[in-house]
């Protein structure tokens, strides 16, 4: 009886660390998978979270409650610092609100919207950007926490491809936030490296804990 417990409070906490792993490469695929199929769509234009909207919009919305939930799981199941597990936590809900409060559309999709940028937006897609700001700036300051964290453990490889990441979101951040030319496609390639960095990291850690 004693071993059984024993197991399940090891077992238990290591599968949510697990899970949390799957958030960032799921996300990728399935927002890669609509990019190229769901007609209108432009990713040079067109946020990724703009696919939340339209007859199918609700693969993109399902997405962002399945990642989210994964990120708190990953911050419940890891045994890492406060920090670390604070920031998998604010990725997390950060992608829960933007699942619930949706861009407006706009630049033409979904199909029959009129062409051209919003000049003002609703409330509700204030909220969004809101929640999305939570898990972007959260993804880099964790980029930054986990590879200070390799460096300490002199694994300089990991360490500088963590604040290559961070540095790359940023920029690309940076660059859709004041309306650059592409900027949509910029914030999810810095996305996707940085996420994808992250649970790569977190899971050599896991292998060498």
């Amino acid at each position: 009886m004693l071993d059984t417990v024993s197991t399940d409070r090891v077992s238990t906490p290591s599968a949510l660390a697990n899970a949390g792993i799957l958030a960032a490469p799921l996300f990728t695929v399935v927002a890669v998978v609509q990019a190229a199929t769901r007609d209108g769509y432009d990713i040079t234009r067109h946020p990724v979270s703009m696919l939340a909207l339209g007859d199918l919009g609700w693969v993109q919305t399902t997405s962002f409650v399945v990642v989210g939930l994964l990120s708190v799981a990953a911050a419940a199941g890891t045994g890492a610092a406060k920090a670390t597990r604070a920031l998998h936590a604010a990725i997390g809900v950060g992608l829960l609100i933007a699942a619930v409060f949706r861009m407006d559309a706009s630049d033409g999709f979904p199909l029959g919207t009129p062409e051209g940028r919003l000049t003002t937006m609703s409330g509700h897609m204030i909220v969004h950007n809101a929640g999305a700001s939570v898990s972007f700036f959260s993804m880099i300051a964790l980029c930054f926490v986990l590879a200070a964290g390799f460096r300490r453990t002199g694994q300089v490889g990991w360490a500088v491809s963590g604040r290559f990441a961070g540095v790359l979101f940023a920029l690309g951040l940076a660059w859709a936030m004041t309306g650059g030319t592409g900027g949509a496609l910029t914030l999810f390639l810095g996305v996707a490296i940085a996420w994808n960095w992250i649970a790569a990291a977190t899971l050599r850690q896991r292998r060498q804990a």
